[in-house]
């Protein structure tokens, strides 16, 4: 078995290296493609084989297993006598491959590490800036990456974004900077025991847990594990460990966080600093962080009305701003460029996005709202509510959500394969508010019923919200798919309206 713990630099010598790489999605490909290209043998074992990527394979010249049944090992794998096992983030520990990898005594990395490893391909290795959290965690990082690029950096977002981090380390030009989105599943398979000893820990500049509030805990196999996976974006840390003054547990995660020494805790709020904190003094972000005189003074690094007109006033949205700069402060940006970078600053899609305003009534795309946390924050922006929620819920309870907002709901529209959990919910927390559910079994159908169901409920001044609270992919592709479907509907449904045979009402009057 060959010594792994030289392999840190793409100029090391992986020839010949046995890979088996598990999972044929984006990540899975990328590392695959990385590998070949340094010299490696691949196997790639998927339970479904996707078509262009199963095609490019054998012109990368990476071999492939299909594996039928998820709950055995495909022979090759044991026939192929891997010496290293690169796990794509979907597949949960307890998975049969992962599992058995594990029983092999075979090393296993994430594509984060093996990024991590092979960074210096194209000169000086970038620095990383890594961003988690339950929520927030692609607008921090988008944010991020721009106000570096204002500063003068080279720098571009990557990771769980949806750019994989081996493409990104493999770009031509460099980069100063990456910001690296990191979901808890990839945090899962990064900075593991042993980590730091042969040379794959990951030691980030500065790192983020925006929030953490329950999700993914099926995958993970409880709350705990879910917190600790969050907590190893800390480890190895080397100048700012950024934490939410809001939320408690981030707090903690800092503190028990293995850092380098010298890295500085900073916090963030939405109320009045302190030094080595970032919040807001009336309707000023200011810096209490990075600067000498931070006993005694702040840094302005924007207005209230500057978040505003980029669509950043909300709240949650304000967090999130401040995270970023916390961030980008930390890897020298000035206050003017980080200014600069929120006034150009726009919203992704599908994220408390317009799509219509109709008879007095707004209609408002949430899809990426996933979990109960992401729901709650875009409910808590608006007075009168018919709420779409529903879809896969990944363990997650969202009884106490609709209890804490059942005043404001004119109603909901209630979808997706965990219905009756979320049925359960209003009967038992809000049993005044008139819930209707959708069962249409074709995805062509579900939102089309969806807008007919919850524009026959809205008023004048109410906002229709698709925050569903949960995934996607028992009924759609992804979240973005999900949000398309709505907005098509919405726009289809201003044209006129028809007769819905898909949506049942259920018990309940009006919600006031």
């Amino acid at each position: 078995m060959r010594d792994l713990s030289a392999l840190t630099s793409w100029h090391a010598d992986w020839r010949g290296l046995r890979v088996v790489v598990l999972g044929l999605g984006v990540s899975g490909f990328a590392a695959a493609d990385t590998l070949v290209e340094l010299g490696a043998e691949v196997l790639v074992t998927a339970h479904r084989s996707r078509g262009q990527h199963r095609e490019l394979l054998e012109v990368i010249g990476a071999r492939f297993a299909e594996q039928p049944d998820e709950a055995l090992v495909p022979a090759e794998l044991d026939a192929f006598e891997p010496e290293l096992v690169i796990v794509s983030p979907g597949y949960p520990p307890s998975h049969a491959l992962p599992s058995w990898a594990a029983s092999r005594g075979l090393p296993v990395w994430g594509d984060v590490e093996l990024a991590w490893r092979l960074r210096d391909k194209v000169g000086a290795p970038a620095d990383w800036i890594c961003v988690t959290g339950t929520n927030g965690k692609t607008t921090t990082t988008q944010l991020t990456a721009s106000m570096l690029v204002a500063g003068g950096l080279r720098a571009a977002p990557a990771g769980n974004i949806g750019i994989p981090v081996l493409d990104a380390i493999r770009d031509p030009q460099g980069f100063d900077a990456l910001v690296v989105e990191l979901s808890s599943h990839q945090l899962h398979w990064i900075n593991r025991p042993g980590a730091a000893a042969d040379g794959g820990a990951v030691r980030a500049l500065a790192s983020v847990v925006l929030n953490i509030d329950d999700d993914h805990l099926a995958w993970h196999g409880g709350r705990e594990a879910y917190r600790a996976a969050k907590g190893r974006v800390y480890e190895h840390t080397r100048v700012a460990c950024v934490y939410n003054r809001a939320d408690e547990a981030t707090m903690h995660l800092v503190e028990e966080a293995e850092v380098e020494e010298g890295c500085r805790a900073i916090g963030f709020g939405l109320d009045i600093p302190g030094p080595s904190d970032l919040g807001l003094v009336e309707d000023l972000l200011a810096d209490r962080a990075f600067l000498d005189a931070r006993r005694t003074s702040a840094l302005e690094l924007a207005t209230l009305d500057d978040l505003r007109e980029s669509g950043l006033g909300a709240p949650h949205s304000v967090q999130n701003v401040l995270a970023a700069a916390a961030l980008a402060r930390a890897a020298g940006v000035e206050p003017a460029a980080i200014r600069a970078a929120i006034r150009a600053f726009r919203m992704d899609g599908h994220r408390t996005e317009t799509i219509a305003e109709v008879g007095g009534v707004r209609w408002v795309d949430d899809s990426k709202a996933t979990n109960p946390h992401a729901a709650h924050a875009a409910l808590q922006s608006y007075e009168r509510v018919v709420w779409i929620v529903g879809g896969l819920l990944k363990g997650v309870d969202v009884a106490p959500l609709v209890g804490r907002h059942a005043e404001r709901l004119r109603g909901a529209v209630v979808i997706g394969a965990d219905r009756t959990a979320v049925l359960a919910a209003f009967a038992r927390h809000a049993p005044g508010v008139t819930v209707v559910e959708v069962d249409a079994t074709e995805t062509e159908q579900v939102m089309p019923a969806v807008v007919r169901a919850a524009a026959e409920m809205a008023r004048e001044g109410d906002v229709v919200l698709l925050a569903p609270s949960a995934a996607s992919m028992d009924q759609f592709e992804d979240y973005a798919d999900r949000g398309r479907r709505f907005a098509e509907a919405v726009r289809a449904q201003a044209g006129g309206a028809s007769h819905d045979d898909d949506a049942t009402p259920q018990d309940g009057g009006s919600a006031g």
